[in-house]
């Protein structure tokens, strides 16, 4: 029998910790895991354990020599002259114990959740422990030690023989998958991130469109620093449909960063939870338009992790599911976690109107996006005119 949706999880996930202070926390898979039961949409059924990468399947992706340092890292067996060489013991990836571990799991979910939905187990896979999109054959980066999306579409690839339609939300540019597959026809990326004239990792250009083979598989749309819902959504809608038109994939693999939101600490874009709940309908649509409904799902980036990050991710597999969430989030969740939280909760699905003043440049945003968008897609549109 194939289920609609499963949700990867365990509390192994919550183990890739750099410190307590550090932006990126885990603890935000919690929050949502917890929002999802407390709301009655997630079972036991629907929870299916993630497995530890092997190290031939981060091979995939990885250097040896790059997989043995992140080993010795996590045993404090590495240099910090070495450590430095692989982008470790930075101020954005320090080193801790059992980091090896830690990070085999997450791309060990991700692997979990392409094996269901690949065997047609499930038509859907969440796995929001993932989405380390920063990772670098040779290096970690921007708080990513392995690349769990990039290792999953070599595996699926390799396992399935499968065409992959990579879509990335977050804010920052998914430059470590972009640059795995940049010269390879048969994975096409889609990413839509704030600019990098203000944001690391300050690529993702719209002239990024891949190289050999792969020219014309990658796609960015960077939108200007205080973007808001309705430009936002018009790029996004626009690029995916189009996107997916061109390519027609086998399966779709979204990774879906919570940081664009007007709350994020580490961003410069004024979206609400009204992207959070378009962003999977539309990935939902283009699946089952597509790919027969596979459609794989991974977290990524967000760092207002009480207000933001678990609405964000509950559309997810509340899109997964067909169910729908409206008016005050459980009494029983917060509770619970207004106690522990720095700053007030959001005590509803949506947010409120008017969460910020108005943005003076609002037009002139609109219309640059809108001309940003027309240049990603020129090579597109223009094949289409001729053909």
């Amino acid at each position: 029998m194939t289920s609609n949706a499963v949700f990867i999880y365990s509390d192994d996930i919550l183990s890739y910790k750099f410190s307590n202070n550090h932006p990126f926390n885990q603890l935000r898979v919690q929050l949502t895991y917890e929002l999802l039961r407390e709301f009655g949409a997630l079972g036991n059924q629907d929870i299916v354990l993630p497995r530890m990468a092997s190290d031939e399947e981060l091979q995939l992706v990885h250097d040896t020599s790059y997989i043995q340092a992140v080993k010795l890292a996590g045993s404090g067996e590495l240099s910090v002259e070495k450590a430095a060489d692989f982008g470790l013991g930075t101020e954005d990836t320090p080193m801790f114990p059992n980091m090896h571990e830690a990070s085999a799991f997450l791309v060990g979910g991700t692997l979990t959740a392409v094996d269901y939905v690949m065997t047609g187990k499930a038509k859907h896979a969440l796995n929001l422990g993932g989405g380390l999109h920063h990772g670098f054959r040779g290096k970690a980066s921007g708080f990513c030690i392995y690349n769990d999306s990039a290792v999953a579409i070599k595996y699926m690839q390799q396992k399935y023989n499968a065409r992959v339609l990579y879509v990335d939300t977050d804010a920052h540019h998914g430059d470590g998958v972009q640059w795995t597959f940049y010269d390879d026809p048969s994975v096409c990326t889609l990413s839509i991130h704030e600019t990098g004239r203000y944001l690391f990792p300050g690529t993702g250009n719209v002239n990024e469109r891949g190289h050999g083979e792969g020219y014309g598989y990658s796609f960015n749309v960077p939108v200007d620093a205080y973007t808001e819902d309705e430009s936002w959504l018009d790029v996004y809608k626009t690029s995916l449909k189009e996107v997916a038109a061109f390519f027609k994939p086998d399966v779709i693999l979204t990774q879906n960063g919570a940081d664009s939101h007007y709350y994020d600490p580490l961003t410069h874009l004024c979206g609400t939870t009204k992207i959070y709940r378009e962003i999977p309908k539309i990935a939902h649509e283009i699946a089952h338009e597509y790919c027969q409904g596979r459609w794989i799902a991974v977290g990524g980036g967000g760092y207002d992790i009480w207000r933001v990050v678990p609405r964000a991710w509950s559309f997810i597999w509340l899109e997964m599911i067909e169910r729908k969430a409206e008016g005050m989030l459980p009494l029983s969740w917060l509770e619970k976690w207004t106690k522990i939280s720095p700053h007030p909760v959001c005590t509803k699905w949506d947010d409120e109107p008017n969460i910020y003043q108005p943005i003076p440049r609002k037009p002139e945003i609109t219309e640059k996006n809108a001309q940003t968008l027309e240049r990603a897609l020129y090579p597109i549109r223009s094949h289409t005119s001729h053909s």
